[in-house]
């Protein structure tokens, strides 16, 4: 038996050298394709999550053709190898709109780099903006709390102003915080924590307290809106809810839907008894408008613009409690996993301020959000003009994005979201620098600062535009 138990274990041994031996073979094979892979994929197709651990990668994984071919044994192969590193014929990345921003910005590199450069490349807006978003919500909250004791008609002026300032304060922060121009772009650390870990602090708790909030648009849909502006494809309602991309397309086809001409279907869609039913609460309200009935358009508009909010707030209850959208149901379980845990924080702060005001502190929250973006708040002008399809006079070509220019407090209610065209120019140029840019650059922006804000609303009413040259010629 002993010699049996012997026979067993020595059969045993060579069974485990055995497997171990496949083991390292299939290993070495994986090692062998992974590098010839990763040596020949472009740089941006490279998976190293930072130069700092690719220097510790195997030698390897950072060899040059020739070595990886040598070590591989595929000599033959290297001209297909090769060939594979030449760079990509160019597709169209960015639309039209896109592109003509694009272009205005290397003119005027060319021209005012020496003037431009500094602002992009050191300007930061941390020492005013980070002192007016802490100022912003708390006086956001400490208004909400305010209202429960007051009449609703109260509720409503209170929430005109200062209410809406501080809520497009509050959008227009977290906006340059998005952009990278809110904190000092010298540094990398602050408090004991990287940048990027501040900024998504700083953007997902800087948005409440809140009736519906900015987070989600500013997080999935804002940075796609820069590249996408005005593109037929991307600005499609019925694409944007049945996308299965983390992002938006282009989160800006959300607002206007409810006041410009799109291409492309409409959505969302639902299944409803076995049969598809499509609902869009911004196309009922956008058919409804008539050419040259700018009080019924400005109504409708308002109408539509206000519900759609209201069912927001509705469904961020529905989100919290579910921990899923349901009108993005293709978007990855990551889209879904961050709505809920948005949502759930602010309903808790929701919930907080209704225990302490009552209902009354939601009306002056959804009012704040609400009024600054509709007729006749005069922050409306720059809101529903920021990408219209107006005609060069001089030259015929369509101007995909404007600014309104009506005056030095109208930049300070508005904190800057006016400079739109500037903007869209030079993103990571803070709020509180972007009118500097008429003057390093007069030629390539309007003039003077007497636009009246009421005759622009009333123009924009008269009769819908496409959005951002969608339907016209950009040169």
């Amino acid at each position: 038996l002993g010699g049996e138990g012997r026979r067993r274990q020595r059969r045993r041994r060579r069974q485990t050298s055995r497997g171990r031996t496949l083991i390292l073979i299939a290993t070495g094979l994986f090692c062998q394709c992974f590098a010839k892979v990763q040596c020949y994929a472009p740089p941006s197709l490279r998976k190293y999550p930072n130069r700092q651990h690719r220097n510790h990668l195997p030698l390897r994984l950072r060899s040059s053709i020739g070595d990886a071919a040598t070590e591989v044994g595929n000599v033959a192969s290297l001209p297909a190898m090769r060939e594979a590193r030449l760079p990509k014929q160019k597709t169209r990345l960015i639309s039209s709109a896109a592109q003509w921003h694009k272009d205005r910005r290397r003119q005027m590199l060319q021209k005012y780099g020496d003037k431009i450069g500094p602002l992009e490349r050191e300007s930061s807006s941390h020492t005013l903006a980070l002192s007016l978003l802490l100022l912003s919500n708390a006086s956001l909250f400490a208004l909400s709390a305010l209202s429960g004791q007051l009449h609703p008609l109260k509720v409503g002026l209170l929430a005109i102003f200062p209410g809406s300032m501080f809520s497009l304060w509050t959008l227009q922060i977290l906006h340059d915080l998005l952009h990278g121009s809110l904190l000092n772009k010298r540094r990398n650390n602050f408090v004991g924590m990287k940048r990027k870990t501040l900024q998504r602090r700083l953007l997902f708790w800087g948005s409440m307290p809140s009736a519906f909030g900015y987070y989600l648009y500013l997080k999935y849909g804002h940075l796609t809106h820069h590249k996408s502006l005005g593109d037929a494809q991307s600005a499609s309602l019925k694409l944007l809810f049945d996308s299965d991309q983390k992002d938006f397309e282009d989160g800006d086809v959300l607002f206007v839907a409810h006041r410009m001409k799109l291409k492309g279907e409409v959505g969302p869609t639902f299944t409803v008894g076995g049969k598809n039913v499509t609902l869009s609460i911004s196309k009922m309200g956008f058919n409804s408008w008539k050419d040259g009935r700018p009080i019924r358009n400005a109504f409708a508009f308002a109408t539509s613009f206000m519900y759609e909010r209201f069912m927001l707030m509705i469904n961020d209850v529905v989100v919290a409690l579910t921990g899923r959208n349901y009108f993005f149901p293709n978007k990855p379980q990551q889209f879904h996993q961050e709505c809920a845990k948005y949502c759930r924080c602010a309903v808790m702060i929701r919930g907080l301020l209704w225990a302490l005001a009552g209902w009354k502190s939601m009306l002056f929250l959804y009012l704040s959000e609400t009024l600054w973006s509709i007729p006749p708040h005069p922050a409306c002008a720059m809101f529903v003009t920021n990408h219209g399809s107006n005609i060069d006079s001089d030259t015929g070509y369509c101007i995909p994005s404007s600014s309104t220019y009506a005056g030095r407090w109208y930049s300070i209610f508005t904190l800057g979201t006016n400079y739109h065209c500037e903007h869209h120019d030079f993103p990571t140029i803070p709020l509180h620098r972007l009118g500097e840019l008429r003057k390093i650059a007069p030629e390539f922006y309007s003039g003077g600062s007497g636009d009246n804000v009421f005759r622009i609303m009333r123009k924009v009413f008269a009769k819908p535009e496409f959005y951002a040259c969608m339907d016209a010629n950009i040169q």
